[in-house]
């Protein structure tokens, strides 16, 4: 379980991200503390993807600072910039396999770019990590176009987990899946955190998700539909606030009613 006593392992201050004209995060102050479970959600547009890319160093923000456990990504070296990305899992929304790899050496990849590991250690990890996703060993040598959505979902999180990551980050783990594999996923970040204290950031829009894996929930609002003024950060707080939650967006968004919405996608140029 997080705990909020010690000091954060994330910080976000003032954060704010903008691509020429279009301002995507504006002063986000956000602290993200050692083993939370992490869940972000809110419309498409909102800048949830973008979070996750600034944790990791992927992209420097336009104002404000992210600090890794108080020092500023983006005043590290190249060096240590690397070794950071080496402890963070990042499962992208399609999983993002090389499709040139197949299974196995899309789970080796990473240890072999770090470097120090023979071959045979190499292959006893990937087989370890393959297994504890719940794919059968037979899978290696298995091309990504020849498996299923939820079988590539699993893959690119046997890779993100070889390296026995400090955070985890899921951008959207579940889009595209069933039911059931949604819940297979979900299964297994419960597991991948019961294994190993890793901190998880969630950006989803499943709300089974939310309320299956989340010990916290923060909830962002599209930039473009507030004013100068207003926070963007809507909520933050446990899964279980979000129903009666003081903000009737929140509510709104739970709820999945259009309500006034239809009109201002109507007038929306």
């Amino acid at each position: 379980m997080p705990d909020p006593t010690s000091p954060p392992l994330v910080t976000l201050r003032g954060v704010g991200v903008r691509f020429e004209s279009q301002t995507v995060l504006a002063g986000i102050d956000l602290d993200i503390f050692p083993q939370d479970t992490l869940c972000v959600i809110g419309e498409s547009g909102c800048g949830k993807t973008v979070l996750l890319k600034l944790i990791v160093g992927l992209m420097k923000p336009t104002t404000g600072e992210v600090l890794f456990e108080g020092k500023s990504i983006h005043a590290l070296s190249e060096r240590d910039l690397t070794l950071l990305r080496l402890r963070v899992g990042f499962l992208f929304q399609q999983a993002a396999l090389f499709d040139s790899l197949n299974v196995f050496d899309n789970v080796a990849f990473g240890l072999r770019a770090k470097g120090g590991y023979a071959e045979p250690d190499v292959a006893r990890i990937v087989r370890e990590r393959v297994l504890e996703v719940g794919l059968p060993a037979t899978v290696e040598p298995k091309m990504p176009a020849e498996l299923s959505g939820g079988m590539r979902k699993r893959v690119g999180l046997a890779r993100a987990l070889a390296l026995d990551p400090d955070v985890m980050l899921y951008d959207e783990p579940t889009t595209g899946l069933d039911p059931i594999m949604t819940d297979v996923i979900n299964e297994l970040i419960l597991q991948t955190r019961s294994r190993r204290p890793v901190t998880s950031v969630i950006v989803t829009h499943e709300l089974r998700t939310v309320q299956k894996c989340a010990s916290r929930v923060v909830m962002l609002y599209p930039r473009s539909r507030l004013g100068q003024d207003d926070k963007q950060l809507l909520y933050d707080g446990p899964p279980a606030g979000l129903a009666t939650a003081e903000d009737a967006r929140v509510r709104q968004f739970v709820e999945g009613e259009a309500r006034d919405r239809l009109t201002e996608l109507r007038d929306t140029p």
